[in-house]
This record gives C-alpha cells, sequence and structure tokens, in this order.
C-alpha cells in the first residue's frame, strides 16, 4: 500500500449508477470502486486499471467482490421528511384534511411516546423498515418528549442509519393541551436534547432544531429556536404551505409577517442548512427568499395527495434554483418507501401537466437525482454523501433485479437504463440485496453496532 493511503477495506466490479451536478444520471459501466477502512470511496476507476490500482493501493484482486450480470450499485436513497412518531398508524386514518387530522390521530398518537417501552418498540420497526427499503439517509421528526427523541438516535445509531433527529417543539395546541409544552420547557428540553444527543458523538446522527410548524409556535419560541440553530451551527426542520387552510391560519397568528417563509425568515429559521416540507402553495416571490438563503424543499407528494393539501410544481422550484429532495411523510404519507416517493413525484408531475398542456414533465432520471443526490443537498449533506464521489461516504444499495420473488422481469435485450426504470417503477426491497452506510453492511441486518 501506497504510503499516506487509507487501507482499502472492500472492492467491487460491476456498474454503478448515479447523479451528478451535470448529469441526472450517469451509467459507470464495468468500474473497479474500493471502500477505505475509514468508509469512504477511495477511487473508481475502469476495470482495466485493476491490476495496477491493486498495486497503488495494496488490495488482493481475489478478494474483489464481482457484481452479477444484471446486479448494480447506486446511491442510498435520502428522506429528507419522516415522522417516525406516526409510523404505528401509516396506512391508516387518510379521510381528514391536515389540520384535523392532526388534531384527531396525529397528536393523540404522538403523546404515546412519554411512554419509553412503546417509543422503542414503533421507533426498532421504523429504522429497521425505512433501512431494508433503502433510506440509507433520514431526517426524522420524533416528539415532544426529549427522552424518547434521543432514543431514536440511540436506535438509529445501533442500526448504522445515517439521521437527523428532531425533537418537535409545539407550545402552541388547543386541541389536546396534555401534548404541549410550556415556552421555557421547549427552549430548556431542546438545548438538553441537543446538548446530550452531540455529547454521545454519534458520528451519523445529529440534531436538527424542528419547530412543529408555525401555528404551534409561539413568535417567542421560534425566536429563541431560531437564535439556537444560529449558535449551534445546527439543522432546521419544519413544515411550511402545506394546504390553503394552514396558510390562512398563519395570516391570522403572525400579522405582521408578509408571507409564510416572512413568518420563519423574520425568526432566523430560514438558512442554508434548513429543509421546509410540502411548499405546495409557495409563492414565486417565496421561492427566490428560499434561493438566496439556500434554504431547501422536502417534497412529500404522497402526503400531498394523501391529504388533498396540494401538489407542489417541482419544475418550478427548480427553475427557481431551490434545493429540493423527496420524503415519505409518513404517516400523512402511506408508504415508507422512498421508491414510492419517486413514483408519486412522477405521477404529480404528469396531473399537472393534464392541467396544463404547457407544463414540462419531470423524467425519471432527474427524480431518481431528487431522491439521492438532490435529498443530500437538501440537507446540506452533499460533501459526505448522494453519489459515488470519491472522497464521499460509501452509502450504496446493490441491486438485484432478478433475485428470488423480484416483481418484476428482465429480459435478454434489456439494457441498464431499462432495468433501472423497472426496478425504479416496479421493484420493492426484495431487489435490494445489501445497504452499506459509510462503509458499513448494515443490510442483511447482523449485529447491531
Amino acid at each position: 500500500m501506497a504510503s499516506g493511503k487509507v487501507q482499502i477495506a472492500q472492492v467491487y466490479r460491476g456498474t454503478f449508477l448515479h447523479s451528478t451536478q451535470n448529469a441526472p444520471l450517469e451509467i459507470l459501466e464495468d468500474r473497479i470502486l474500493g471502500v477505505g477502512t475509514d468508509g469512504k470511496i477511495s477511487f473508481i476507476e475502469s476495470a482495466e486499471k485493476t491490476d495496477s490500482l491493486s498495486e497503488t493501493w495494496g488490495f488482493q484482486i481475489s478478494d474483489m467482490q464481482q457484481l452479477g450480470s444484471s446486479e448494480f450499485f447506486m446511491p442510498g436513497l435520502i428522506d429528507t421528511h419522516i415522522h417516525a412518531a406516526q409510523y404505528s398508524f401509516m396506512g391508516t386514518a387518510l379521510d381528514l384534511p391536515l389540520l384535523q387530522w392532526l388534531e384527531t390521530y396525529t397528536f393523540p398518537e404522538e403523546y404515546k411516546f412519554r411512554n419509553l417501552d412503546y417509543s422503542r418498540n414503533v421507533y426498532t420497526k421504523v429504522v429497521e423498515r425505512t433501512l431494508s427499503n433503502g433510506t440509507t439517509t433520514a431526517c426524522y421528526f420524533a416528539s415532544i418528549y426529549t427522552d424518547s427523541s434521543l432514543l431514536l438516535g440511540e436506535i438509529a445509531a445501533k442500526f448504522g442509519q445515517r439521521a437527523l433527529v428532531g425533537k418537535v417543539c409545539m407550545d402552541v395546541n388547543d386541541s389536546l393541551e396534555d401534548y404541549r409544552e410550556t415556552t421555557e420547557e421547549s427552549q430548556e428540553e431542546t438545548y438538553r436534547f441537543i446538548t446530550e444527543l452531540l455529547n454521545r458523538n454519534y458520528p451519523l446522527v445529529k440534531p436538527i432544531i424542528t419547530p412543529r410548524f408555525a401555528p404551534s409556535c409561539t413568535s417567542g419560541l421560534l425566536r429563541q429556536l431560531g437564535e439556537m440553530a444560529e449558535d449551534n451551527d445546527l439543522h432546521v426542520q419544519s413544515h411550511i404551505s402545506e394546504t390553503k387552510d394552514e396558510m390562512e391560519l398563519v395570516k391570522t397568528l403572525f400579522l405582521e409577517a408578509q408571507s409564510y417563509t416572512d413568518v420563519y425568515l423574520n425568526h432566523g429559521l430560514l438558512t442554508s442548512k434548513t429543509v421546509m416540507a410540502h411548499g405546495c402553495h409557495l409563492t414565486d416571490d417565496e421561492l427566490v427568499i428560499f434561493r438566496d438563503t439556500g434554504a431547501s424543499i422536502a417534497h412529500c407528494p404522497n402526503s400531498n395527495i394523501s391529504l388533498c393539501s396540494g401538489m407542489l410544481d417541482v419544475r418550478n422550484v427548480l427553475k427557481h434554483n431551490v434545493k429540493l429532495g423527496l420524503g415519505t411523510d409518513i404517516a400523512g404519507g402511506c408508504s415508507v418507501s422512498m421508491l414510492d416517493a419517486i413514483r408519486r413525484t412522477m405521477e404529480t408531475s404528469k396531473a399537472l401537466k393534464i392541467n396544463n398542456p404547457e407544463h414540462e414533465c419531470l423524467c425519471i432520471d432527474e427524480v431518481f437525482r431528487l431522491a439521492t443526490l438532490g435529498g443530500s443537498q437538501a440537507l446540506s449533506l452533499d460533501k459526505e454523501t448522494g453519489n459515488f464521489e470519491v472522497g464521499k461516504d460509501f452509502d450504496a444499495l446493490r441491486i438485484d433485479p432478478t433475485a428470488s420473488e423480484s416483481p418484476f422481469d428482465v429480459f435478454s435485450d434489456d439494457d441498464i437504463k431499462i432495468i433501472l426504470e423497472k426496478f425504479l417503477y416496479l421493484g420493492d426491497d426484495r431487489n435490494i440485496k445489501e445497504v452499506f452506510v459509510a462503509g458499513r453492511r448494515v443490510v442483511p441486518f447482523g449485529d447491531p453496532i
């Protein structure tokens, strides 16, 4: 091994599919990729260079793992918006619009998370389920309970998932008074959550400031959270312009604000490390503010349709150069799979085309990028993950299109582009042979860290 180089832990030969800033889909056939003991990609080169790479990096060619003829690696999927504390009722309770849905189903369910045994059961299942479906990075909402939220971080770290975990903040909730905090409690408990989670030094799990959304927080709390985010250089997540009823409510609560976006901007919560879910009804002027601040949008098409919230024009967001990733938003969304988010994103784009023939539909390559590199950019994690660039962590899915009980078939004249499209539209966890996060194989599940 050459002096100064990290030791190589794994070497793979085969096809690698990923996105770059300039290409929504780049197909790299017959490549050799090396992963260092630090979990990062050390090299990705043409397989013709195998001998020289072996000599330079000091690995044995006999140790190289060869992918099957139709197998490929793709980057791990990135869920930019998911409510871990709603997992238990995913796939049910979709008969009401957002505000009534929160009061009737969501708040009573999240109230249960004051119980740590209940929390452990649900959070273990959601982390296992997301990982097995290829979600290598998740941006989680937890509940208002600090110890329960710390438990979610512990479980994600144990299973090796990359995660941003947020203790929900809300000092306004008239529908279930027991499920809210005082302003002082929310500030103190959020600080305790941040401090304790950071002190645990999990390499892949970090805290994120999480006001539920503007109507559930007083101006004083929002301002304190903005200051906390700035003082500690933390990520921020919340919701914005999900429904028109919600937007009208915000107008009555924040009379001085020019827009919903203005509320977060005025309280220091719209930064380059902010991700806001939904944004279905944002104006072009608000998108300009998102672009100028570097804030991003988590597009959650399943939830947007399931709760009849609205349809985000992703093409318009991208034309405004606003960062955008995809989210499942369970339990407003009824699937934990990011493959479902890809499919629903395509469907929403086509529905907009039906309503407006001038609308420019998204293509599947673009949505593939949104679910991978786009998600890493939306979460300001693109220096660590999102594609197969040298120096980034090896967050990857090994896809086997011909796996036993695969939900789709592959034919002899299917090229790799067609096989990828079939997987994105038809595949599921049965095709996800292995999942890697920071170079560590986390699926199939073995002994947790």
